[in-house]
């Protein structure tokens, strides 16, 4: 298992269905960046808690707001005009870069909270349930995806 968070959530993004389960989770109000940590904190063996999880969120959410978000609008809102400038294309795709290294940013910083949190012998440590948005339900697809990708990762880790 990668021991930091920022490479733990490249290789489990790359798996196959989590992207699309993410973007899922994203279109539910989900945040990702939460979402990879809580996944993390679960491969760790961390257990979640009200106070913890609302501490990530607090940070993430704050950090969503003022720095992703607006580089994601922005990105988002150039996507017709750029697939016939080549020259907004190119802007786009910076604004695309910094996007991604504010999300790292938020992932490091997510890291640093809970980096001297202890490991538990609980079984079942389910942070998506803690950190899914209100009204996603627990039971929603995306999340049941991930979940799934998240036990073939543990179980090849453990070389199940």
């Amino acid at each position: 298992m990668h021991t930091d968070l920022w490479n733990f959530a490249l290789q489990l993004y790359a798996r196959p269905g989590v992207e699309a389960a993410c973007l899922q989770w994203q279109d539910l109000g989900g945040d990702v960046c939460l979402l990879l940590c809580g996944m993390w904190l679960s491969a760790r063996g961390i257990a979640p808690n009200e106070q913890r999880a609302r501490q990530l969120a607090e940070l993430a959410d704050a950090w969503q707001t003022d720095v992703v978000k607006p580089l994601r609008t922005l990105r988002q809102a150039w996507r017709d005009k750029a697939s016939q400038d080549a020259q907004l294309a190119g802007l786009r795709e910076q604004v695309k870069g910094l996007e991604l290294a504010a999300e790292r940013v938020l992932l490091e910083r997510l890291e640093g909270i809970c980096k001297d949190w202890a490991a538990t012998p609980e079984t079942g440590l389910d942070w998506i349930s803690w950190l899914a948005p209100k009204g996603a339900g627990a039971h929603h697809d995306a999340l049941h995806a991930l979940r799934v990708v998240m036990l073939t990762t543990q179980d090849a880790e453990d070389g199940v």
